[in-house]
């Protein structure tokens, strides 16, 4: 039977290629390489097996952000944030192609993704927009307009087939896939600040 560790990888792994309704319960043992009553057994049903793949996944990376130091530089602090949002979407790859298919529609799951991690995330770094937008150093806009621009190109980084097909080469170093999400934050933060907060 495979470890703890194992399983949540796993579990992870199939949610993001299958999606939820794809992801049965026989598939997941399959997958798991267990008995087909495993998930009810072990978790109660695949919906707690989610929740506990979801936490494993994305507790650590919550835990490991913290609010910016009081008197930060709020362009810094928006760079930095997105940098990191695509660091780790290289890093975790199966973590963000789940979160961009819970994403597309109203579940509880998604609810469950938002309160507990996409929110608390997204306020780390909200202060830091609102006041660049009120100093001029970014264009005035809603919430939603300036995380469009953030949350939308890391599409790019983890869809292969996408990206192979747009110019990237097929076997990448791990440090060269790092330096592509560096170039893009560049890019697109240089896109939200204005010309003297560059």
């Amino acid at each position: 039977m495979p470890a703890e560790r194992e399983v949540l990888r796993r579990g992870l792994e199939a949610f993001a290629t299958l999606g939820y309704d794809r992801a049965s319960a026989r598939e997941l043992a399959r997958r798991l390489g267990v008995g087909p009553t495993f998930i009810n057994d072990r978790y109660g049903s695949k919906a707690a097996y989610w929740r506990a793949v979801v936490d494993a996944a994305l507790g650590a990376q919550l835990g490991n952000m913290a609010p910016p130091a009081p008197g930060s530089d709020d362009a810094d602090v928006v760079r930095q944030f997105v940098t990191e949002f695509y660091r780790v979407s290289i890093d975790e790859p199966y973590l963000t192609m789940l979160m961009a298919d819970e994403s597309a529609r109203e579940t509880e799951r998604f609810d469950y993704l938002y309160e507990r991690y996409i929110g608390p995330t997204l306020a780390l770094v909200l202060p830091s927009i609102e006041r660049l937008m009120a100093s001029g150093g970014m264009t005035r806009v809603p919430p939603d307009i300036v995380f469009v621009p953030i949350i939308a190109p890391v599409s790019g980084l983890v869809r292969e087939p996408l990206a192979r097909r747009l110019g990237r080469p097929e076997r990448m170093q791990h440090a060269d896939r790092l330096a592509r999400a560096e170039a893009l934050a560049k890019l697109v933060v240089d896109g939200l600040l204005t010309t003297k907060h560059q």
